[in-house]
């Protein structure tokens, strides 16, 4: 197995990463009271000391009242919260990493088992989480234009306490999801509509913010699914041609990288192509983007939650794929939670080394 394509550098304003793999986003819920811990920042940078190429954080919240469900996600507001994540960037830099946060909002949640909720009701475009499951408020016009700055307010913290990039959480039905899902956005303002690039407003709105926010040499990365967690094999963009009307909105408001979200990155997009999503994704833009989903593991990473052990596998169609030009980035998610030296035991060619994936690595932050 070839692996040398994955230890090319790459360089995309201000991101200047020293191979093609990417950290996956993956909620950690580490943070009591939204504050990132000196854990934390041990646990990322000990993937930046294992040569990983870019750390997505977890997701991480906006200064929304109900932005979170959950009171140990990190936010990305906040004198305390702030300093936490420069704590957090500095010793990723330390370790020679690069970083992005994820920025998030959830959107209208279910209610977390902990029984803890928000001071204020969930909001999101139709106050829905999935069809015909309503748990918030629907969003005024003045809600979504001070949502809209949040982001952007975001963006600009990443940009000066020091990350090298960021990325928008649009993805798994959350809220910016939740706007371009018809099952989740009923409006009949200008931010509903009967087409996907209708409903796709919010986010370009979001994107355009952001990039106001940050300038224009830094690199935007937004997170795309077209399945949702109440919905896996759902495709928003049912063909080619819905998928231009919906990405190419996000491309020319501000975005670089697409990291395009699927459970298995092998499967194809649309019948005639072997294409995933993300090799659809850069075809139609031209940006460049991130493949994810089941890389270096058996199995895919909702199962593991259901307690669905995983043991390693080879890399040999992605290095297919990704020798061909589909994708640009690889992002990987439950290798790096359990073993923070993956990326150098594949490079190094130490397979043998390499560990399973079991349930235990989700409730720890894996230092060794």
């Amino acid at each position: 197995m070839n692996t040398d394509s994955l230890f090319r550098p790459f360089s995309l304003k201000s991101l200047n990463i020293k191979n093609r793999i990417v950290m996956a986003p993956m909620t950690r819920s580490f943070s009591p009271n939204g504050i990132p811990t000196d854990t934390v920042a041990a646990y990322y940078q000990k993937r930046a000391e294992g040569e990983v190429g870019l750390i997505l954080s977890e997701g991480t919240v906006i200064d929304r009242v109900s932005s979170s469900n959950d009171p140990n996600i990190p936010h990305f507001y906040g004198e305390q919260s702030l300093a936490g994540w420069k704590k957090v960037i500095d010793k990723v830099h330390e370790a020679g990493g690069s970083m992005a946060p994820q920025i998030w909002h959830m959107g209208v949640m279910d209610n977390h088992r902990s029984g803890w909720l928000p001071a204020q009701p969930f909001e999101g475009p139709s106050g829905l989480n999935r069809p015909d499951f309503k748990n918030g408020n629907i969003m005024t016009k003045k809600d979504i234009e001070d949502t809209i700055i949040a982001y952007g307010k975001a963006a600009a913290d990443a940009k000066r306490l020091g990350f090298d990039s960021v990325e928008l959480h649009g993805a798994h039905g959350y809220l910016i999801d939740q706007f371009f899902w018809d099952g989740t956005n009923k409006r009949t303002d200008e931010y509903g509509g009967k087409t996907l690039a209708d409903r796709s407003r919010f986010g370009v709105e979001v994107v355009k913010e952001v990039r106001k926010q940050v300038g224009e040499d830094f690199a935007v990365i937004i997170r795309l699914s077209q399945w949702k967690p109440s919905a896996y094999t759902n495709q928003m963009a049912k063909t080619p041609q819905e998928m231009e009307y919906w990405l190419n909105p996000l491309s020319e408001a501000g975005v670089d990288i697409f990291h395009c979200s699927q459970r298995r990155f092998w499967e194809p997009e649309f019948e005639g192509s072997d294409l995933n999503f993300a090799g659809w994704a850069k075809k139609i833009t031209g940006k460049a983007t991130i493949t994810v989903g089941s890389v270096g593991l058996t199995g895919e990473f909702l199962a593991a939650f259901a307690g669905e052990s995983s043991e390693p596998s080879n890399l040999d169609e992605l290095m297919r794929r990704m020798d061909r030009g589909d994708f640009d980035l690889v992002a990987i998610g439950r290798p790096l939670l359990a073993d923070p030296n993956w990326v150098k035991k594949i490079k190094n060619g130490q397979s043998d080394e390499l560990k399973g994936f079991t349930k235990a690595a989700l409730g720890e932050l894996v230092l060794e």
